[in-house]
């Protein structure tokens, strides 16, 4: 069985590098739930509802850039700290800062939480100047292999 940590690098690497949706399907259970905004947003659910979350997200963002700056690992969890960056299609570029946790059953996600502020990732896509102190935050080194 792989490190959990390593599952996930797969996954930033499939998404990021080559936004290849089935490479990161091939990551997750076909019954997966992912709360992609756990508090804004009702989840999808199995490859189907991710498959289409994917490709709808995918037609609004270019470039992206997913970097970890810290994670632990317990029995069937990992808990991720990061930044998600990315271009819009539409013009403008959006940084949102995150914790999410993955819930694994051996190799495969089948749970996906991801928690991060609306408020300051909409201001963010409507170019509005993240505040200093979240710039602070969003300006850390990723750990090796985990982001750009």
């Amino acid at each position: 069985m792989k490190k959990k940590i390593d599952v996930l690098k797969e996954i930033i690497s499939a998404w990021c590098e080559r936004q290849d949706i089935d490479a990161v399907l091939s990551h997750l259970s076909e019954d997966v739930e992912w709360h992609f905004a756990a508090v804004s947003a009702p989840p999808v659910f199995g490859h189907a509802g991710a498959r289409k979350f994917l490709e709808d997200y995918g037609s609004r963002v270019k470039n992206p850039k997913w970097r970890v700056f810290s994670y632990a690992e317990n029995d069937n969890a990992l808990f991720v700290e990061g930044v998600d960056e990315f271009e819009l299609q539409r013009g403008g570029r959006t940084i949102v800062p995150y914790m999410g946790v993955l819930e694994f059953d051996g190799d495969k996600v089948i749970g996906w939480r991801d928690y991060f502020d609306r408020g300051a990732a909409d201001s963010s896509a409507k170019g509005e100047p993240l505040p200093d102190h979240v710039e602070k935050l969003t300006a850390r080194r990723a750990l090796p292999g985990l982001g750009g």
